[in-house]
């Protein structure tokens, strides 16, 4: 069952990492790289599933948990927080948010899918029992500065045109090893 995935991670490394592994399994990735931008993205996203860094800069992976929660539109989403062995994920936190699991990086592809497949199977079952829709009041948007529509614009740009990128330096790269 594959699906559509809002990622939000700070680290470029551990979000291109997670970004393979999703797409090696079929499913369709969206990233960004801090809370406020995941929080302008859902909407036009619409993941079955976010995985997010607990500890995002802007809005945490705890405050994210919980605006899904408690948006009708939204609360159908499961969301996964990720932590690692300096940055732990309290548990009880989790939970009081609404989190639906805690995933430690650097994770695998099969502790991930583990973990988020029998969770994109109860997101299903949320979307069938009506668990969100558009009877739901509107949502309140916060005004944005022009730098934060700029910052989620350019990463949108990247998300789009990061694998041509890699693919473009990996080449490149080669090409100037083969020379040497």
């Amino acid at each position: 069952m594959a699906g559509r995935i809002l990622l939000a991670d700070d680290s470029a490394i551990a979000q291109r990492l997670g970004e393979r592994m999703l797409r090696e399994e079929g499913f369709e990735v969206v990233s960004v790289t801090d809370g406020e931008t995941a929080l302008l993205r859902l909407a036009d996203v619409d993941p079955d599933a976010m995985i997010v860094d607990a500890f995002l800069p802007k809005k945490s992976g705890f405050e994210l948990a919980k605006f899904v929660r408690e948006t009708a539109t939204h609360r159908h989403i499961g969301v996964l927080l990720t932590g690692s062995i300096t940055e732990p994920v309290d548990a009880a936190q989790a939970e009081a948010v609404g989190a639906d699991g805690i995933v430690q990086k650097p994770f695998g592809v099969t502790a991930l899918m583990d973990v988020l497949r029998p969770l994109l199977e109860r997101v299903a079952e949320r979307r069938l029992e009506g668990e969100y829709g558009a009877e739901a009041p509107p949502v309140p948007v916060e005004p944005i500065s022009e730098e934060e529509r700029v910052r989620a614009a350019v990463t949108v740009a990247l998300d789009e045109a990061m694998p041509q990128m890699v693919e473009l330096i990996t080449r490149e790269v080669l090409r100037t090893l083969r020379q040497a």
